[in-house]
């Protein structure tokens, strides 16, 4: 049955309320992937595969799709598509909303794990994001569920659609720069968080980029490295020279890869062309090693 000129008005209606960012936290949420439960790998569908295992049935290899109820959905597709005509643009794109640490709030918030992304109304919930997962879902849908607002300033709005890009768009190191930076990876990641001197500085942190000369291809490369500081560490006295030096002392460079002087600076103190020729370290692809 095709849809009535009135229920498509309604629908259009009820979705011209809904911007990139708002979220809904009704009971009862689901959110759908496929699986192949014979080769069950994430919670839900081990879940699923264990529940229908325990109940005698035989598990065969095919394809299943996986209900698995959620906290909230948060509103992935850019505005003008939502409250385009449904039956010009039927779908929107969501993801789950999930509990994480506090820390990890504050993490997801500066951007540092592209993974997930910040929602300020949810925050305090210590909901994000999941940027792993997406579904996409027909409008219709939407409009049964209650929503909120997620972003209310144009900087809220800019940080979640970077946050959206960058889960698409970031640079794919290759594997023996991530090999030569795994005891650079560890320490990194582990002493982030520390009540330290160290930690302090890791936190003041905006983001870490490197750039490889000539090219990452080459057979002899040199690492220009620019740790960009948001602000001198709170609470203790800026040392950024004694820890640079320290972090990149971790760099294994008995491969083709040899160390420039790194380099602590402020955002503006970059030139345009240092910062687009070169690629954002994230805690994402630091703590994989």
């Amino acid at each position: 049955m095709s849809l009535s000129d009135e229920d498509g008005q309604a629908i259009d209606r009820a979705l011209r309320a809904w911007r990139q960012g708002d979220f809904s936290l009704d009971v009862g949420l689901e959110f759908v992937h496929l699986a192949d439960l014979s080769r069950a790998h994430s919670p839900a569908s081990t879940q699923m595969a264990d529940a229908r295992a325990n109940e005698g049935e035989t598990i065969e290899t095919g394809t299943t799709p996986v209900l698995d109820e959620v906290a909230g959905v948060v509103m992935l597709s850019q505005t003008c598509d939502v409250v385009r005509h449904c039956r010009e643009r039927p779908f929107v794109e969501l993801a789950p909303l999930i509990d994480v640490s506090e820390l990890w709030v504050e993490e997801i918030r500066r951007l540092k794990r592209p993974a997930f992304a910040y929602v300020p109304a949810t925050a305090s919930k210590h909901l994000v994001a999941d940027l792993d997962r997406t579904m996409t879902v027909e409008k219709a849908l939407v409009t049964g569920w209650k929503h909120s607002r997620g972003l209310e300033s144009d900087d809220e709005l800019r940080d979640f659609t970077e946050a959206l890009a960058r889960k698409r768009t970031r640079f794919a190191f290759p594997d023996d720069f991530v090999a030569a930076a795994q005891r650079l990876s560890r320490r990194l990641s582990n002493r982030h968080n520390k009540q330290t001197d160290e930690g302090t500085h890791l936190r003041a942190l905006r983001e870490i980029r490197v750039h490889a000369e000539p090219s990452w291809q080459a057979d002899e490369i040199v690492l220009n490295w620019w740790f960009i500081k948001e602000a001198d560490p709170v609470g203790s006295p800026a040392n950024w020279p004694i820890f640079l030096g320290r972090w990149l002392a971790l760099f294994d460079q008995t491969g083709r890869f040899r160390l420039d002087p790194p380099i602590a600076c402020r955002l503006e103190d970059m030139t345009a062309r240092d910062y687009v020729e070169s690629a954002r370290l994230d805690l994402d692809q630091l703590s994989t090693s």
